[in-house]
């Protein structure tokens, strides 16, 4: 157990034994102050019955029945009521305490019902005052200004209030510092690269803010992992994608040192080479700065039809040549500007519509089409050509870098549409290809709809 556990567990248990004492303090003073407060009358249910019966035995049997009532009173070992008359005495020459005595004449002089309290005055004229004592040793006395809660061993109460906080605090401590420790160990595991670990299932099913933390490191060594696994396959590709241009250089400068003659021959693959590896080095450090969400520039206002019609022109500039055929159809209402990377989007939409020309035979056509989806708000651009298309199996990879399709012709380094998935995704969108029906590949661009404010 760390220290976070004992911190908790020390808060817990001081303010949990606080509130016992302090609770504890206030009932032991209040029963104090009631059991201060209480008179020597009884005037419970109990005796207010026994007064009665006293004083209709006496009323209607007069003094021989009274004192049969009180001989059987004294056999079953009662305490009878005071019988007091006006000098003072009872009539059985019990003893009489004069603060009961006046406080009984004082409640009848308030208040002629008073409960517990009876006067009778005989035929031959004296005044009999009946009342009730209250009696501390008889077990079954009125305890009605006592409170149900009586401090009678206040020893055992506090032992049984610390005991009680100890296995409460204790327990809400665990509560709070075990998945917190859990977490620690997950950190410390983590940062020594073991970045499969996850935390949420020993979390179980807590929903408050720790297990939400779980969550969200769960979140966050999964990126990492991908991150990492992404980077490290970036490295073995690059690696061996460099092997080749550079053994070509290798063998242009063998080639150029054997044979000087053929030393311009030489220069001009070297040049090539070179420039081969720029562009790969290039398209690398895009692919990385993507991957790290640390891309080009900040977000420009972009009228998206008009960049895509500029991608249009620049390919359909380019497959003059061969007879292919590109066509733009724009079903957007108006204009539409939006806040992106017009150079990233740019860059990304070109990609795939080379892509589309590379694939697509001669004197064929490729599609690009723009759209809004109104009910989820959305834009869809569409580029569909009108070659082989790809293997199913392979459909799941085609954005992944270096990834080129068996029996491809493309000469290029399998970036392009890994930097185009990269970019479309570093603006909230997706995207996504199917084989067509009726041949070719439909690579479906999905952007959210947010239009740049207005000023």
């Amino acid at each position: 157990m760390g220290r976070l556990f004992w911190k908790i567990f020390a808060g817990f248990w001081i303010t949990l034994l606080l509130t016992v004492l302090v609770v504890a303090t206030a009932l032991t003073i209040r029963n104090e102050a009631l059991r201060s407060a209480e008179t020597e009358l009884a005037d419970g249910p109990r005796s207010d019955f026994s007064t009665r019966v006293t004083w209709s035995v006496f009323r209607h049997g007069g003094e021989a029945a009274l004192r049969s009532l009180e001989a059987d009173w004294n056999k079953h070992k009662g305490n009878m009521p005071l019988v007091v008359g006006a000098n003072d005495q009872d009539m059985f020459g019990r003893k009489v305490p004069a603060d009961a005595l006046r406080e009984a004449r004082q409640r009848l002089t308030q208040d002629k019902d008073a409960r517990g309290i009876r006067t009778l005055t005989t035929a031959a004229g004296q005044t009999y005052i009946i009342f009730q004592l209250n009696d501390p040793s008889h077990p079954q006395r009125d305890q009605h200004l006592l409170p149900p809660y009586r401090v009678e061993t206040p020893i055992l109460v506090a032992l049984a209030a610390i005991l009680a906080s100890i296995v409460v605090s204790a327990l809400l401590a665990r509560h709070f510092s075990q998945p917190i420790g859990r977490l620690q160990n997950a950190f410390k595991a983590a940062s020594a690269g073991k970045l499969d670990i996850r935390v949420a299932q020993a979390m179980g099913t807590r929903s408050d803010e720790i297990g939400e933390l779980g969550r969200e490191f769960d979140g966050m060594a999964q990126h990492l992992q991908q991150l990492v696994g992404s980077q490290n396959r970036l490295l073995h590709d690059v690696s061996h994608e460099l092997r080749s241009p550079l053994a070509r250089l290798q063998v242009a400068v063998g080639l150029a040192r054997q044979n000087p003659a053929q030393i311009d021959t030489a220069l001009t693959r070297i040049e090539r080479e070179a420039e081969r590896l720029d562009t790969l080095v290039g398209e690398v450090l895009t692919l990385s700065r993507l991957e790290a969400r640390s891309a080009n520039s900040d977000d420009d206002y972009v009228d998206i039809i008009e960049l895509i019609a500029s991608v249009v022109d620049d390919a359909r500039f380019e497959a003059e040549g061969t007879g292919q055929r590109i066509s733009f159809t724009n079903r957007l209402d108006e204009e539409f500007v939006m806040r992106a990377r017009g150079k990233l989007l740019h860059r990304a939409i070109e990609n795939i519509v080379r892509n589309a020309l590379q694939h697509t035979p001669d004197q064929s056509t490729v599609e690009v089409t723009l759209q809004q989806d109104a009910d989820l708000d959305r834009l869809l651009i569409a580029v569909a050509d009108s070659g082989p298309g790809v293997p199913a199996e392979d459909l799941a990879y085609i954005f992944d870098p270096f990834f080129r399709s068996e029996g491809s012709t493309s000469t290029g380094y399998g970036l392009g549409l890994a930097i185009a998935r990269r970019a479309i995704e570093a603006h909230g969108g997706r995207i996504e290809a199917r084989n067509r029906a009726e041949g070719g590949l439909l690579v479906r661009i999905t952007l959210p709809a947010v239009r740049a404010a207005e000023n």
